[in-house]
């Protein structure tokens, strides 16, 4: 574990698994959230929150051991946290570095508030949101969400 006689005791780094970082400043327990961590699952996990940044005043950073993530879950670390950035570490080194991109189209990714939606049914089709400045508008209700977004991931 490194030390830094001006911030205090640092976060060790990882041997293998994700870095999560530029989270936004008390997002990160959502984070884990909808990527499924919770409690009872087995990773070995470090959070950082409301750490100073320059860029960003006050961010989150989580440290996920001996996991990648896949597409869809940066996806919806991309709808609160849009300017994360996600390393994969392999062996101590960072192997690949990629910041987050919404998506113009959500499937599957975003739960309709809307009982009467057909995306709420037995039908078997997925959530459809159409990624707006407004909101998430849904294609087949056409219900938008604005606020509360995390209440809605899946």
């Amino acid at each position: 574990m490194k030390r830094d006689a001006r911030d205090g005791l640092l976060i060790s780094p990882i041997r293998n698994g994700t870095v999560i970082d530029h989270i936004t400043g008390g997002e990160a327990l959502n984070v884990l959230k909808i990527i499924g961590i919770t409690g009872a699952t087995t990773e070995s996990i470090s959070v950082a929150t409301n750490v100073k940044s320059a860029k960003m005043g006050r961010k989150d950073i989580v440290k996920i051991e001996n996991r990648e993530l896949f597409t869809e879950e940066v996806d919806r670390i991309a709808l609160i946290a849009p300017h994360a950035t996600i390393s994969i570490i392999r062996n101590y080194i960072v192997h690949e570095k990629k910041g987050v991109e919404i998506p113009s189209v959500l499937v599957g990714v975003v739960r309709c508030p809307n009982p009467g939606c057909i995306s709420n049914t037995n039908e078997p089709i997925s959530s459809k949101f159409a990624v707006l400045a407004t909101g998430l508008h849904c294609l087949y209700c056409d219900w938008i969400i604005t606020k509360d977004i995390t209440n809605h991931i899946i």
